[in-house]
């Protein structure tokens, strides 16, 4: 397939006249402007004194550290024509038409959360899909039509599996200068801003095998859920795009060539959160079924030590990046995320994937809409917030807290019998 994705320009300044040209991705709303070289550190806290207490975030510290002495080779630009965002023409609609929810099976689900995804999503043509990254449950799937389908190009969240890939195989760290056109980036500042030229060299530098391993190891191509009916299988190509059409730098940049599915994306992310436990995923659909539950795991992934490098950027997107509407919503606990926008033959996706941590236990959220000019990323990121608000509004965590201690209690009187 052919993507038609925006890249918003920016221009550095360097020395005398020199000027540069470079690519950020389509979620990000300013160019991005380096001088000198910065690192920021993202260091996310909260306190929860009280179950219904609102918990304080201390926003992220910027901490200027020595360059690493590993650095890629210089990005080499092409020019490519691309369709310009402000003259692309959208045939599909942002908007649901009718009850798009109407089918689900929800018997097994979570009401409240399910009913606080309902609400965020309101009108607007998409999924949520909320699972519980300590096990693999899914505790709502809302427009299940949609997030068992066969899935949409990942736009940038697929620029996650790429940098846990880099970190993996020691080609960079969270804090190497990459040296790109002009100026210079570390992988904090890359996922926060979603910078396309980044993820392409980095793409470039792993070469397609490698790239592809790892992606089919965090589980995409592969079905995500544990015998979930109706689920559909995404994707992930067997060769690298021709050079035409920018070979592994842009499926690495933001996933052109590869079929997505929200649960993949759900299971990778649960996994980021949980440390490297890949699970299925399993949808209950009948109280029975959730009182038997038992965690099924897939696969272990060796990504632990890489997490809190991967959690800077993500914790940046949210703090000062990409993700910051989600802010504007919901500032009482950290969430960590990764969004994704482009378009296909009049369609555009709008990705937002996330895991939360409360003092009760995370959550990995899963925002994908479908639609016209209205269809974004950061749009995703700001139901996502949405989502956090309804939950915080009816207590969810603190009820949650609450309930873990009751079953602690419980289990604690039965094993002293």
């Amino acid at each position: 397939m052919r993507l038609s994705c925006v890249f918003a320009l920016g221009l550095a300044v360097v020395g005398l006249g020199v000027v540069a040209t470079r690519a950020v991705a389509l979620d990000v709303q300013h160019s991005i402007h380096h001088s000198k070289i910065v690192h920021k550190h993202v260091a996310v806290r909260y306190t929860h004194s009280a179950v219904h207490s609102r918990a304080s975030i201390a926003t992220h510290r910027i901490h200027t550290r020595a360059s690493s002495s590993a650095t890629l080779h210089h990005a080499v630009l092409t020019r490519r024509r691309h369709h310009h965002y402000y003259g692309e023409r959208f045939t599909a609609s942002s908007f649901a038409k009718g009850d798009i929810f109407a089918g689900d099976v929800t018997a097994g689900e979570d009401p409240l959360v399910r009913q606080a995804a309902i609400d965020a999503l309101g009108d607007m043509n998409g999924t949520a899909v909320v699972i519980d990254p300590s096990n693999g449950r899914i505790l709502a799937m809302v427009n299940q039509k949609l997030a068992l389908s066969p899935g949409a190009e990942p736009c940038s969240t697929i620029k996650l599996s790429v940098a846990l890939a880099a970190l993996s195989e020691g080609l960079v760290t969270r804090d190497t200068p990459v040296k790109l056109a002009g100026f210079r980036m570390n992988m904090t500042d890359a996922i926060a801003k979603s910078n396309n030229l980044y993820f392409e060299e980095l793409g470039r530098e792993l070469g397609f095998e490698r790239v592809r391993h790892y992606a089919t190891e965090f589980g995409l191509g592969e079905l995500a859920g544990y015998h979930i009916d109706g689920e559909q299988l995404g994707e992930y190509p067997t060769q690298a795009l021709p050079a035409s059409e920018g070979g592994v730098g842009r499926m690495c940049s933001f996933g052109q060539g590869v079929s997505m599915t929200p649960l993949q994306l759900g299971a990778f992310v649960a996994a980021i959160a949980n440390g490297g436990t890949l699970y299925y995923l399993q949808h209950p659909t009948s109280t029975e079924e959730v009182m038997a539950f038992q965690p099924k795991v897939k696969r272990k992934l060796d990504i632990a030590r890489y997490v809190p490098d991967m959690q800077d950027g993500m914790a940046g997107a949210v703090q000062y990046g990409t993700a910051r509407r989600l802010r504007a919503n919901f500032q009482e606990l950290p969430v960590f995320g990764k969004t994704g926008t482009c378009s296909d033959k009049g369609t555009r996706f709008g990705w937002f994937a996330s895991y939360s941590e409360t003092p009760q236990g995370g959550l990995v959220t899963v925002f994908f809409l479908e639609g016209g000019r209205p269809t974004f990323g950061p749009r995703a990121a700001e139901l996502t917030g949405e989502f956090y608000k309804n939950l915080w509004d009816r207590n969810y965590f603190a009820d949650k807290g609450t309930q873990a201690h009751a079953a602690l209690q419980e289990t604690s009187t039965t094993t002293a019998r």
